[in-house]
């Protein structure tokens, strides 16, 4: 049983971490805050005072605001259906016993360790490139016209290059909670004549709900923020800027920290609604 001198003893070791992380966290926030009540342009005149809330009301009145609210959800929510069905199929898949299973997991988990940058850079000069990708190759090998990727179909490429990424992370998540589940279970309904279907229905998937809630949460929180592959792949074209760049438009192409910093602020509290929104479903599964 920890004493009162333990007690101490512990916060005062935690102290400092606590201390570095929430001015970590607080102060850049801070200052976006500041900002946000502020006309600063850096090239244009420095500081130009105090303007209240018209940053806030410029910036959710702008013909691109909603627009950008829409390709940030399109984006998350594309990538979370395409991750946790292939997550879960591939999760089933390496379960399996299989010659070379540890290679072919390492494998699967690769792409998660590769820069976002790194990553979109390849597949849109290798894959999606119209004339010497390995897509416009293979729809000509069908007698097809090569699609133009990254302006035919921009949010489904966004969605797919994403995808590509966070599709480890998912399966890992996954496989691990296939792994913990009692095989006894799986084992007494196919002795009673359950067909696979049914038994993935009725045993697996409810076992996977809680890792599919912790996926979901954690993705959504990163993908919210998606910057580096729209940046190297589309630049915002096309119907693919979302919230985060249109923020980069404001702050670095516009010059103007201050409504850059409003919009900062409104990704914050779109964040915060959709971490909330989740953590109440996550918390749900876990009471189960």
């Amino acid at each position: 049983m920890a004493t009162q001198h333990s007690r101490t003893a512990a916060r005062v070791m935690l102290a400092p971490a606590v201390i570095l992380l929430l001015g970590w966290m607080l102060v850049p926030l801070t200052m976006t805050l500041y900002f946000s009540f502020k006309r600063y342009l850096p090239l244009r005149g420095g500081d130009l005072g105090w303007i209240g809330f018209d940053n806030y009301v410029r910036f959710v009145t702008s013909s691109a605001f909603w627009p950008s609210i829409q390709a940030t959800l399109i984006i998350v929510g594309g990538v979370l259906v395409v991750t946790v069905v292939l997550g879960i199929l591939l999760a089933l898949l390496l379960d399996q016993p299989m010659w070379g299973q540890g290679v072919v997991r390492i494998l699967v988990i690769a792409p998660f360790f590769v820069m976002p940058t790194v990553s979109a850079l390849v597949w849109k000069n290798m894959f999606m490139d119209p004339v010497n990708g390995l897509f416009a190759h293979l729809w000509e090998f069908f007698g097809l016209t090569p699609l133009e990727w990254l302006s035919q179909a921009s949010l489904q490429s966004i969605i797919l290059i994403v995808s590509w990424q966070w599709l480890p992370f998912a399966t890992l998540i996954l496989l691990t909670a296939i792994q913990s589940l009692n095989s006894e279970q799986v084992e007494a309904a196919e002795m009673d004549g359950a067909p696979a279907l049914s038994r993935f229905w009725f045993i697996i998937l409810p076992h996977l709900s809680r890792a599919i809630a912790v996926v979901v949460l954690i993705q959504t929180i990163f993908l919210l923020s998606i910057f580096a592959e729209i940046f190297v792949t589309t630049q915002g074209s096309f119907g693919t800027r979302t919230l985060t760049y249109l923020i980069f438009q404001r702050v670095l192409e516009s010059q103007n920290v201050g409504l850059g910093s409003a919009g900062g602020i409104y990704a914050v509290i779109l964040a915060n609604i959709v971490a909330i929104f989740l953590m109440r479903i996550v918390g749900k599964n876990l009471d189960r």
